[in-house]
């Protein structure tokens, strides 16, 4: 499909500030139930948050492709495979997409219309993508149960790359968790729940400040995928603006292939995740997406050879995973569950097959993201 044919964005825009600006208002109350409708009918939505400034996310992007334009041989030194790779560098093709090998997810890609399916993934081959994560967690009062999910960070060495890192990661990450806890209890508020619901659940969760990293010399050709169709195991992702364009979502209900664009300014993309979909018994379902070379890639890295002669032609993600604590109980909220099977049947009502009910067995948030690793390869 061309550049002109792709859907645009068209998911729903939650304005986080009129609910910080008093929670308890009729204004912020609507908003607070728009936003769980969005995450219930689409398992994304589009958020405005005024304290986030995009020249914070400018220096984030020219650091990352300063670190990640570095060789292989000095990037493997932050790498920590006997953690499960969840803190450090993830070099290229080492993480696997879950779908390749995941029958209910074949079924997802089986029931979309052929036009609208992911690029084909079933070749199982790893993504041709690299990852940093930073954690942005506030330490527990308690002994975690999953200590390799709660590492320390690294800084690299890199001379010229080690003065700028903290201070850009730190900063940049701190605004992207600040919007996302935000919303975190707009859709608390808005599903019926007392604001503190999930923020409290993931108060001590291991956030991650986590950029993939796609090298467009290498990987440049159309229909490259640089992270097959998947869904991410955490609660909520939210991303900032990349320079290139590829990343597709699907959003539920739609059907459809939806090429991310998002607005300039104080906009950032959400998406549900796989623990948000468990705690609610499925009322919301984490969202499918991909990232591929696009035709608008394309045309964007052409123009970037011309105003950027300089810099180096990486494809950054601005993306951040907001988890709930590894040591909560992850396990459905009861009246959450009730308004899902309300949900399921009247999608089946109107036509929409949503595949076979998922069981969601009550475990650690920490055994759930374990399961998940194993699945893309990232622990044993």
């Amino acid at each position: 499909m061309s550049m002109l044919e792709e859907p645009a964005m068209d998911l729903p825009i939650i304005d986080l500030d009129i609910f910080l600006q008093s929670r308890d208002s009729p204004a912020a109350r609507e908003e607070a139930a728009k936003a769980a409708r969005a995450l219930i009918t689409y398992g994304a939505l589009v958020l405005h948050d005024s304290r986030v400034a995009e020249s914070d996310n400018i220096a984030f992007l020219d650091l990352l492709e300063d670190y990640f334009a570095q060789p292989e041989e000095v990037l493997r030194g932050d790498e920590r495979p006997e953690l499960g790779y969840q803190i450090g560098v993830t070099l290229e093709n080492t993480e696997k997409p879950k779908c390749a090998v995941d029958e209910p997810c074949l079924n997802v890609i089986d029931r979309l219309a052929p036009e609208e399916r992911p690029l084909d993934i079933t070749g199982h081959a790893p993504d041709p993508k690299c990852r940093f994560f930073w954690r942005m967690s506030e330490k527990a009062p308690y002994e975690t149960r999953f200590p390799a999910l709660n590492a320390e960070n690294i800084v690299p060495d890199t001379e010229g790359i080690r003065e700028r890192w903290s201070p850009v990661m730190m900063k940049w990450g701190e605004s992207m968790k600040g919007a996302v806890t935000g919303l975190a209890q707009m859709a608390a508020v808005g599903m019926g729940l007392p604001a503190e619901t999930f923020s409290d659940a993931g108060r001590y969760g291991p956030h991650l400040l986590a950029p993939t990293a796609s090298d467009l010399v290498r990987y440049g050709e159309k229909d490259t995928i640089l992270a097959g169709f998947h869904t991410d195991l955490n609660f909520l992702t939210i991303h900032g603006r990349s320079r290139y364009p590829g990343l597709h979502i699907w959003a539920r209900n739609t059907g459809r292939r939806i090429a991310v664009k998002i607005p300039q300014g104080n906009y950032l993309l959400v998406q549900a995740g796989k623990q948000l979909e468990h705690i609610t018994g499925g009322l919301v379902k984490a969202g499918f997406h991909e990232v591929v070379v696009n035709d608008a890639t394309l045309s964007t890295i052409e123009r970037r050879k011309v105003e950027n002669p300089g810099r180096p032609l990486v494809r950054i993600s601005s993306t951040f995973f907001w988890h709930l604590a590894s040591d909560y109980d992850l396990v459905p909220i009861p009246a959450l569950a009730e308004k899902a099977r309300a949900v399921r049947a009247e999608q089946f009502n109107l036509g929409r097959d949503e595949g076979e009910e998922v069981v969601y067995t009550p475990m650690k948030v920490g055994e759930q993201v374990q399961d998940e690793l194993k699945h893309i390869a990232l622990m044993a």
